[in-house]
């Protein structure tokens, strides 16, 4: 295997409706979408329908940005009948034939989130409004994905979440027009809690540095919970900011709390700074209540394993995806081995977690409109609810249609002793089934928001 020019539009469009959503009939499927109701936010006109990535190309997760960016090009090409096809060859679904998107061709404009849930929402206008996108995907934070997906609700454009795994993307803070592939803090406690259990016993003593927003908040509560239940007891949370960069403020009190272990609840650039500084501090070489002293990063990637270095070996973490799903389990993960194929010959090294939810979601997006025959979001929406598919590389999913969630395997990883080279710095460790994975539509922490009515805008 080999390991491994984006076209910009600028169609003006004004006028784009921000109202609340519409209550239209529910009986209006498939093509009756496009004849019954034809005047919806950036309907396409001529022979090409316009994307919006909107990714974090500056700040703490720009290393994810750009692999977001790198997924979403290479989607584009696929669809447009460039390429070698990657999924649209191992999708379980056969309507995607390399002509675009109902015989349009695909085109996308790029934004940057810099991570900061204001500075997406002014980026996600401006496509909506400037550059008359019909769809916005990408990001890489809970916090833009939750602000991105409200502004997407009121204009009445669909949201195909990027790397967001806060529980409140697809719990209080849920929407008619979003979607999210990608897992969440819920799944990620249920994945981990038995390895964690294995490997580190019932008695231990937690401390959690935990980044300040609405994805931090959600993996500490999920770690606690589930840590809490096998018998660990929580010494001490501390929130840290977002792109602090310098955590020995927050790490040196750790070594004499009385903790014998220190989960991260970091990402991207943090999560690096964050570990490196406590494996410099002597955290992981230390011992403490008789223990030797252990850090968990709850979700890691590879490209932070990267960044991390020699300072990931041993540490457990969870992820959506992982690239060497395709060793796993014959045919279970196919797809898996189509994009990276695909993906590693176009840049030269695997994809990313990253990459690998935005690909998909540009492909489901635009199998949805087939589906349904329209562009129409309410159309979409109804097409993707409920929906059940295979050979996107994470086995047998469904997008439940209470809460737009997605449900699958969910891979457990452990950063390598030995690798073999700087792309293979994790392994997989474990992986939950899905039926494991998934939690009932009232579980507590999905509670307080509802979806609301489909708006399809304009």
């Amino acid at each position: 295997m080999t390991r491994s020019n984006f076209t910009r539009r600028g169609l003006l469009r004004t006028g784009a409706a921000t109202g609340a959503g519409l209550a239209l009939p529910t009986i209006f499927t498939g093509s009756a979408w496009s004849a019954a109701h034809s005047g919806y936010t950036n309907a396409p006109e001529g022979g090409t329908v316009t994307l919006g990535f909107n990714v974090p190309q500056t700040g703490a997760y720009a290393d994810e940005g750009a692999d977001e960016l790198r997924a979403f090009q290479l989607a584009v090409e696929h669809l447009n009948g460039e390429g070698d096809g990657g999924m649209l060859q191992t999708f379980s679904e056969k309507n995607l034939d390399g002509t675009g998107i109902l015989g349009k061709k695909v085109e996308f404009v790029t934004g940057d989130t810099a991570t900061n849930t204001d500075t997406a929402r002014s980026s996600a206008r401006s496509m909506i409004e400037k550059d008359g996108v019909i769809m916005i995907s990408g990001g890489s934070s809970s916090g833009v994905a939750v602000g991105v997906q409200a502004l997407c609700q009121e204009a009445g454009l669909i949201f195909m979440a990027g790397l967001t795994h806060s529980n409140d993307t697809t719990g209080k803070d849920r929407r008619a027009n979003g979607f999210r592939h990608f897992f969440n803090t819920e799944m990620s406690g249920r994945a981990l809690a038995p390895i964690l259990e294995a490997n580190y016993g019932k008695d231990r003593k937690a401390y959690h540095l935990t980044a300040d927003y609405t994805w931090g908040w959600s993996q500490e509560k999920s770690m606690r919970t589930y840590t809490e239940a096998m018998g660990w007891e929580t010494v001490n949370t501390v929130l840290t900011p977002v792109g602090a960069g310098d955590f020995s403020s927050y790490i040196t009190p750790v070594a004499q709390s009385g903790a014998d272990v220190l989960i991260l609840n970091h990402y991207g650039g943090d999560m690096v700074n964050s570990l490196t500084q406590a494996v410099q501090f002597g955290l992981k070489d230390m011992q403490a209540n008789g223990k030797d002293f252990t850090i968990v990063v709850p979700l890691y990637s590879e490209l932070m394993a990267r960044g991390a270095g020699a300072n990931i070996k041993g540490i457990f973490g969870s992820q959506n995806w992982d690239w060497k799903l395709e060793n796993e389990k014959g045919d279970r993960y196919k797809g898996t081995n189509a994009f990276v194929q695909s993906f590693g010959t176009k840049y030269g090294f695997p994809p990313s977690q990253a990459a690998q939810t935005c690909y998909v979601q540009a492909l489901l997006y635009a199998d949805a409109v087939t589906r349904g025959k329209s562009f129409n979001p309410c159309s979409v929406a109804e097409a993707l609810e409920g929906f059940e598919f295979d050979g996107m590389g994470n086995g047998p999913t469904l997008y439940r249609a209470d809460d737009h969630q997605c449900f699958k395997d969910v891979v457990v990883v452990k950063g390598k002793e030995e690798p073999e080279n700087e792309f293979d710095l994790v392994e997989i460790v474990d992986i939950t089934p899905r039926d494991t994975a998934t939690y009932p539509v009232d579980h507590p922490d999905f509670q307080g928001g509802s979806l609301g009515t489909c708006n399809p805008g304009a």
